[in-house]
């Protein structure tokens, strides 16, 4: 293994590079012991438990040159124009459907298809405000979209707050080599939300410290300068919504960033047992009041069935060819596909749809006997059930492991906001697995954070 051979520059710069590099490594203690005093922290249920560790900083950063930046830019925003588009028909006339390009049983059994959603049109017609997506790179180079987050995607704030303090750390680095400032999003945010609003406040709705992102919820509220509000806080008085602070007056709220999941969002319209919602909030978005960050109902666009059809989404909706691919993936509701994933489930990884962060992964070649049969059958009996897909061997990047590099798998969520124009942001949560030759990165299954430098040249 060459150390640090992700940098190609002259000799000279090289060793300037590999010295800086070093100084880094030399500091991830410290830069450690500061993200658990800051909180920087992801907490999990486990078990019945909640369970809030450290998310594991690794010093060595993913860089993404300039050129490869560009292409996943361009193919980024491609992608998420066409998902919003979807979200937009499949909520009121469902052309696509009409014209057969996705099934008409397999969007409305989705889970995440909400039909309290029906016909609600939000500000400027954007349902997927910010968009989490998760690609990896092959060894060949080729770049692969696994999953569209588009209902409350997380981690933006990890690579914020790694980045300020490796700048405290060393500054040099930052003042020599060309690594896109990061620094940006929080402006791109406030933007978005500044789009959208519709006359009030901008709001950050948390359900509270358990959740497993609320660093990340208060750390961004103090970034975008939005007030960080619990449920009780808010309150809908004449299909507006407002928040009252701790001196009892009431202000306008104008865009919501709810960072809590949909069926918990209103217990008026959803579940009715929800402790943590704001009652007749959707009343007052339906009513035109209030715009929602994301939007209700996107579950539906990013179901990992409807992954499938995202490629066809983007000739329907945009009348282009994609520019990133989707990893080779098998619907078993299909006979043809069904019969393809039964003689090579060996070769395959199976995804349960209404799983995340890593659960209800599986892959075959790890299955042997009766609990390969059993989960066969599954698949025969429980189609809309699953996904399968290639397992696509990508690439590893350098961790540091008890002072040593040792190479682990790792993937990137890069993160779309759409506001007046849809923009990529010049970074991203690289996560890498712990734990060798493991495919799962996800932090809930223990993996780590990196932070991504894109270069400007």
């Amino acid at each position: 293994m060459v150390t640090f051979a992700f940098f190609i520059f002259s000799n000279e710069k090289e060793k300037g590079r590999i010295m800086a590099m070093k100084q880094i490594i030399a500091h991830s203690d410290s830069i450690n012991m500061l993200l658990a005093r800051y909180g920087v922290k992801f907490g999990i249920y486990k078990h019945g438990q909640f369970i809030e560790q450290l998310f594991p900083f690794d010093p060595i950063p993913r860089i993404i040159p300039a050129e490869d930046f560009n292409y996943l830019e361009r193919g980024l925003i491609q992608r998420v124009n066409a998902l919003n588009r979807f979200l937009a028909d499949i909520y009121s006339s469902k052309n696509i459907i009409k014209d057969g390009i996705i099934p008409e049983d397999f969007v409305f059994s989705s889970s995440g298809y909400l039909p309290e959603c029906e016909g609600i049109m939000p500000p400027a017609g954007i349902f997927s405000h910010i968009s989490g997506i998760d690609l990896v790179q092959a060894k060949d180079g080729t770049w692969y979209v696994l999953e569209d987050n588009l209902r409350i995607p997380s981690g933006a704030s990890y690579p914020l707050i790694a980045r300020d303090l490796t700048r405290r750390a060393d500054p040099q680095v930052f003042n020599e080599y060309p690594v896109i400032d990061n620094r940006d999003y929080a402006d791109i945010l406030k933007e978005t939300m500044d789009h959208v609003n519709l006359g009030g406040i901008n709001v950050i709705l948390t359900p509270g410290r358990y959740n497993s992102a609320f660093f990340e919820h208060s750390y961004l509220a103090e970034k975008t300068g939005s007030v960080l509000a619990m449920p009780n806080e808010l309150f809908v008085q004449d299909c507006k919504l407002y928040y009252r602070d701790d001196q009892g007056s009431k202000q306008r709220v104008g865009a919501l960033y709810r960072r809590l999941s949909d069926e918990f969002l209103d217990p008026c319209t959803f579940r009715p047992d929800s402790l943590i919602g704001v009652p007749n909030l959707m009343a007052a978005y339906r009513a035109g009041n209030v715009a929602i960050i994301n939007t209700p109902g996107n579950g539906v666009a990013d179901d990992k069935g409807i992954y499938y059809f995202v490629p066809k989404m983007i000739q329907y909706y945009l009348n282009e060819e994609p520019i990133l691919k989707n990893a080779p993936t098998y619907l078993p509701i299909y006979e043809e596909d069904r019969n393809y994933v039964l003689d090579n489930f060996d070769n395959l990884v199976i995804k349960d749809v209404a799983e995340a962060g890593g659960y209800g992964v599986v892959f075959g070649s790890k299955l042997e006997g009766a609990e390969k049969e059993r989960f066969r059958e599954l698949v025969k009996n429980e189609p809309r059930r699953f996904i399968a897909q290639e397992v696509i061997d990508f690439l590893d990047l350098d961790i540091m492991d008890e002072g040593k590099q040792v190479p682990r798998k790792a993937d990137l969520r890069a993160f779309v906001l759409s506001g007046e124009t849809t923009r990529v942001w010049a970074s991203g949560l690289t996560r890498f697995s712990r734990v060798a030759d493991s495919f799962i990165v996800n932090s809930s299954q223990g993996g780590g954070f990196k932070d991504t430098w894109v270069l400007s040249r």
